[in-house]
């Protein structure tokens, strides 16, 4: 293999692909990204076994060939090179190993063969369709914060993407949730999305797809199976097993008949909450809320941290009540909120809130409220 690539295309491609591979590996060859030269391109392949991603970017060619060198190693290498370099690749058959030259630089990676390395099995998803690369960052960003991080709920350790109705129309709607909060978002059904059932994708995938597509504008194809989903996004492609589980009946928790409304400056609340949660105990973070017709006081009392109070004006339409959350679940939600104002639709201090953003109808928040 030998071949000649731009810099910055080449970091461009690493990093969308070495970000998969696990930093510890029993496995030798998983710690490597696959290097395949080609007519007129270089691709990089990337896997842990459960999540695989592929890149691509235009090379001059001067011997085609393949072989894995470490992942880690190499895109640290690449990035340090200076910006508008040339890069030179090529394998030096006597010693095994990757030369890189750039300018005055030059480096030998240990190499492992092509042939040991071990990708995915491609199989044809019965559901395909296409969406706007922002509709899916978007649904990502709306939710993945509200993902479990709790093993043992292994069916809750991802964003759940299916077909679902609201007002008789056919929505695409990503759901998370760890069982004290729950984020939701939908955007309408792209064509051809219309049979899918339902996939739970995992927390790593569902970052590493968010990697993918940051900052590229256009469409992202979809291919979901009953075991994978493949997500295309120009030459990169992220193949990822699913959640072999089934992700709970959400809709039930959900408020339908939180009667009161408090309406407040999201900004103002979201300092004030991170400013008397200082003093809050670190384990539950809770923060009282004393709701009153045209003002919320915040109150966090602690033996052993102190005691914090601050008031924020708010448009309240129910009787007094009090109510209490954890701050730090308060602050997450407070950054899915695009308007200046946050709508909180209570019923009572032991039920759970749903949070909204009046600039964006299409995604709802539910927080579960803590004794205070």
């Amino acid at each position: 293999m030998k071949l000649t690539i731009d810099r910055s295309d080449l970091l461009r491609a690493l990093s969308h692909v070495q970000s998969v591979v696990e930093r510890r590996n029993t496995i030798p060859i998983l710690s490597n990204v696959l290097l395949s030269a080609g007519p007129g391109a270089l691709t990089l392949t990337a896997t842990d076994l459960d999540i695989e991603a592929v890149d691509a970017a235009d090379a001059t060619v001067d011997q085609e060939g393949g072989l894995t060198a470490p992942a880690q190693t190499l895109f640290d290498v690449v990035r340090k090179l200076p910006d508008s370099a040339d890069v030179q690749l090529e394998f030096l058959p006597e010693n095994q190993r990757l030369s890189i030259q750039a300018g005055r630089s030059r480096f030998a990676l240990p190499t492992l063969p092509a042939s040991d390395f071990q990708t995915m099995t491609k199989d044809e998803g019965s559901v395909q369709f296409s969406l706007d690369a922002n509709d899916l960052k978007r649904l990502i960003d709306k939710t993945r914060f509200a993902i479990s991080t709790e093993e043992t709920r292994y069916y809750l350790n991802g964003v759940y993407l299916h077909i679902a109705e609201t007002d008789g129309a056919k929505k695409l709607r990503a759901v998370a949730t760890d069982g004290h909060r729950l984020a939701l978002s939908e955007i309408d059904a792209p064509a051809g999305s219309e049979s899918l059932a339902g996939v739970i994708i995992p927390r790593k995938a569902v970052a590493e797809v968010r990697r993918l597509i940051d900052g590229f504008d256009g469409e992202i194809k979809l291919s979901a199976s009953e075991a994978k989903i493949v997500f295309t996004a120009g030459r990169a492609i992220l193949t990822t097993k699913l959640i072999d589980g089934s992700f709970p009946d959400y809709a039930r928790v959900i408020p339908q008949n939180n009667d009161k409304t408090m309406k407040v400056e999201n900004v103002a609340l979201e300092k004030a909450v991170d400013r008397v949660a200082t003093v809050s105990a670190e384990r539950s973070r809770s923060v009282k809320l004393s709701l009153e017709s045209d003002k919320v006081v915040l109150t966090v009392n602690h033996a052993e941290t102190g005691h914090g109070v601050e008031e924020v004006e708010a448009e309240y339409s129910g009787e007094p009540m009090e109510i209490g959350f954890n701050a730090r679940y308060l602050l997450d939600v407070f950054q899915q909120i695009d308007g200046d104002v946050i709508l909180f639709d209570f019923n009572d201090p032991a039920a759970p809130a749903l949070v909204r953003d009046p600039a964006d109808e299409a995604s709802r928040y539910v927080l579960m409220p803590l004794r205070v």
